[in-house]
């Protein structure tokens, strides 16, 4: 993963605005049409199903450059054009322009007790899915096998369209796009994996912080479409995972490492983290320890957490001012059981008026977060740039 790609939610071609400066005649008029290549693939992608005149509405390219980016990208057998639906039809009607889903990725998410992998079409449609689960933690070596195995069973004969892999993974990922820093609960660190695992699968391999990705997915397909100020916190077996995307771009850090807010340390707290440190929020917040409690006990473990839950969305809040507050896995439902108590810590520990007008709400893209993040890994360099160069 490029630190372009990191750093912005924006669409490839949005990424890449030097295109047009100081180019000769010939190279200039060959970027710009990979230019309008990739913003109009883009468009169709994150909008799955798209009319020529919403595209030329949304780009701001004119009619007739729609019309020939359309045929290029459908030549190229990565959009296919539909006549319209008459009774969605208002006037004149206008071709619909669709991803075509034979264009694939492999979505990678390896945890502490399971790899699990995904067959995604171009437009973000999770078409098949699969699961490996593991006895003990697995070593990279370890996902990488039941990765290629589930890939294989998923994919069969059918491995033409796969443009590549992208790997989502619970913890700190090198701006290099290929090295695992620090996983601690996976126990990875410094772990170069993605050409291992690029010549297991046969393909390029591209790796992301999970957290990150799920915010990109929930950004470009769920809950936060539109929003340029957003924080995305989950919760999964491997503690709490952050992400933070502040004016449209997502802040990664100096090195890519930036939103590990289950690692913020809870005041009052002595329980070791398994990064080894004391006090860190996700052990305070863990589903583990809901673990064989049921009843009463339940209730009151979860409103425990949803209080200090709470406390940790109202730190960052106050550090970021966002528009939105994103939760997913466990900590969706801790939200859905306990609202009122993870918005009234916010309220209370939150620097007025910064929790004013925030809205905190749930991943709306449920159990395919990830693989619809993970795939826009693999699918970034396809969108940057669809259709090489002419020769």
């Amino acid at each position: 993963m490029s630190k372009d790609w990191s750093d912005m939610v924006d669409t490839p071609a949005q990424a890449s605005q030097p295109w047009t400066v100081r180019a000769p005649g010939g190279a200039r008029n060959e970027s710009v049409r990979r230019h309008n290549l990739s913003t109009v693939l883009s468009a169709v992608h994150y909008g799955r199903e798209v009319s020529r005149a919403n595209l030329t509405r949304d780009t701001g390219l004119n009619r007739s450059t729609i019309g020939a980016m359309v045929a290029i990208l459908e030549e190229a057998g990565l959009v296919t054009t539909d006549e319209p639906h008459p009774e969605r039809s208002v006037g004149r009607p206008s071709p619909v322009i669709r991803p075509s889903n034979a264009v694939r990725a492999l979505a990678i998410n390896p945890d502490i007790d399971a790899v699990r992998v995904a067959v995604v079409g171009l437009g973000g449609e999770v078409l098949a899915e699969a699961s490996a689960p593991f006895a003990s933690v697995p070593s990279p070596a370890d996902a990488a096998q039941a990765a290629a195995r589930l890939a294989a069973s998923l994919v069969g004969e059918e491995a033409s369209g796969l443009v590549g892999a992208g790997v989502a993974v619970p913890g700190l990922v090198d701006f290099d796009g290929g090295t695992v820093v620090n996983a601690p609960h996976l126990g990875w660190r410094d772990e170069a994996i993605a050409q291992p695992w690029s010549e297991l699968l046969g393909m390029p391999v591209h790796v992301g912080n999970d957290a990150n990705v799920a915010l990109l997915a929930e950004v470009h397909f769920g809950a936060a479409r539109g929003s340029r100020d957003v924080l995305y916190l989950n919760g999964s077996t491997s503690g709490i995972g952050g992400a933070a995307l502040v004016g449209g771009r997502l802040m990664t850090g100096a090195r890519g490492h930036g939103g590990e807010f289950g690692h913020m340390v809870v005041r009052g707290v002595s329980d070791q983290c398994d990064c080894g440190r004391i006090g860190c929020l996700e052990t305070q917040v863990n589903v583990r320890r809901l673990a064989g409690l049921t009843g009463a006990a339940r209730a009151a473990e979860t409103a425990r957490q949803a209080e200090v839950l709470g406390g940790g969305i109202a730190n960052v809040m106050s550090a970021f001012n966002p528009e939105l507050v994103v939760v997913g896995g466990f900590l969706a439902e801790i939200l859905e059981q306990h609202a009122d108590a993870v918005h009234g810590a916010v309220e209370e520990q939150t620097l007025p008026p910064l929790a004013a007008d925030v809205s905190i709400t749930r991943a709306a893209l449920g159990d395919a977060i990830l693989a619809l993040g993970a795939a826009e890994l693999a699918f970034g360099p396809l969108l940057a740039d669809p259709v090489p160069a002419r020769v």
